[in-house]
C-alpha cells in the first residue's frame, strides 16, 4: 500500500469518525483547530484505522499528531 492509498483511507476514517464531509478534509486538516480535538473521537479514529488498515496505532502517538498528514506518516511507518 503506497502513501497515497494510506492517506485516502485515513481521511476516510477521519470523515466517518468526526462526521465530516470527506471533501472538506485534507492532509492539512488540523485535529484541534478544524475538528475540535475531542479525545473521545480520537479513540474511535484509532480503532477504525486499526480495523481498516490492520495496523496498531497507539492512542498517545495518534493524539500527538497535529493534522491528518502527521497521522498518515505515523500509520505509514507502522505498516
Amino acid at each position: 500500500m503506497d502513501r497515497n492509498e494510506i492517506a485516502e483511507k485515513v481521511i476516510e476514517c477521519v470523515s466517518i469518525t468526526y462526521k465530516k464531509d470527506i471533501n472538506e478534509l485534507s492532509l492539512e486538516t488540523s485535529f484541534k483547530d478544524d475538528l475540535g480535538g475531542a479525545s473521545i473521537l480520537m479513540v474511535g479514529l484509532v480503532s477504525l484505522i486499526e480495523n481498516e488498515l490492520d495496523v496498531l496505532v497507539d492512542l498517545p502517538t495518534a493524539s500527538q499528531c497535529k493534522n491528518i498528514n502527521e497521522l498518515v506518516d505515523k500509520v505509514a511507518e507502522l505498516l
